[in-house]
């Protein structure tokens, strides 16, 4: 499986923050955004990435990520200049997806849970329809809503999907974490642009579920699912982190020690990467994942 981040548009949420720099190139916490997407499609066993972003922001992340090597994944990079819809980074991706089923996640959506590797590690073997996820919100009204045929932590199939509906049918959201099958392309392609000229990703789930292939998976009470697309979400982004690790003394969405951990870089490589950042925390919990590791 082949995975895509999403890391475009304008962050005007985020103004005046984003005016000069990407929303997905912000902190949360001690790492830029994109490092908690990141550690997600690594988790889920996917080490053939693009990056979608816009002609100014493209350059600053490929001097924050390069090539991967640090990582032990392949980056590639393309350019979405216009903020058409999420479905269309399916369309700008199209060549570099191929023949491979596909993971596509947004730069701005951070999750954590101990459970959450092998469930991902289990949806990258999708190779027949699409699969989703759901989690209880407060307020569903403000997002893409999903209901399904049980709600008893396991997976099933959706019934409805609507996009920030009135009057929503379940109170679970659909989170930015989206798994497809091959298919996925031919499909994207019928999917007509909405009243406001975008692409919308609910679309293409409704095409998947017009056909039974849509699944969603509950993220239960033990999984973190957090936003940071705007100035409130941030903040709560970061105190979250910076809470959690301070507590336990184990980072949360560390590239390189999922990295070294899965096997995809050796100690040498891990070594670098410490020493490049010796001067702060970040490089004093890598030299502490080597001590453990070794």
């Amino acid at each position: 499986m082949k995975g895509i981040i999403l890391a475009g548009g304008h962050g005007t949420r985020l103004y005046p923050l984003t005016v000069s720099v990407s929303k997905q190139l912000l902190p949360v916490y001690d790492k830029p955004m994109v490092y908690y997407p990141l550690s997600i499609l690594m988790l889920a066993d996917i080490r053939d990435i693009l990056i979608i972003s816009t002609t100014e922001a493209l350059p600053h992340f490929q001097k924050l990520l390069g090539t991967g090597d640090q990582f032990g994944v392949s980056f590639s990079y393309l350019k979405q200049d216009q903020p058409r819809g999420i479905a269309e980074a399916l369309l700008i991706g199209s060549e570099f997806i191929g023949e491979s089923p596909v993971c596509l996640i947004l730069g701005d959506n951070i999750f954590y849970g101990t459970s959450l590797p092998e469930r991902l590690q289990r949806a990258s073997q999708i190779d027949d329809g699409a699969l989703v996820f759901a989690y209880q919100v407060r307020e569903p009204q403000h997002y893409a809503v999903v209901t399904f045929d049980y709600e008893n932590g396991e997976t099933g199939l959706a019934t409805s999907i609507d996009e920030k509906p009135q009057h929503p049918k379940s109170n679970y959201a659909v989170p930015g974490l989206y798994f497809y099958d091959n298919k996925v392309v031919e499909i994207v392609n019928d999917v007509k642009p909405s009243n406001r000229g975008e692409l919308e990703i609910t679309d293409l789930n409704r095409k998947y579920l017009e056909s039974g292939k849509l699944s969603v998976e509950v993220l239960g009470r033990g999984v973190a699912w957090l936003d940071a697309g705007t100035h409130a979400s941030l903040v709560q982004a970061t105190n979250f982190v910076q809470t959690v690790q301070d507590r336990q003394g184990m980072m949360i969405s560390c590239p390189e020690e999922i990295a070294y951990l899965k096997g995809y870089i050796d100690s040498d490589m891990l070594l670098r990467q410490a020493e490049k950042l010796k001067n702060n925390s970040y490089g004093e919990y890598l030299f502490k994942v080597l001590e453990v590791g070794g």
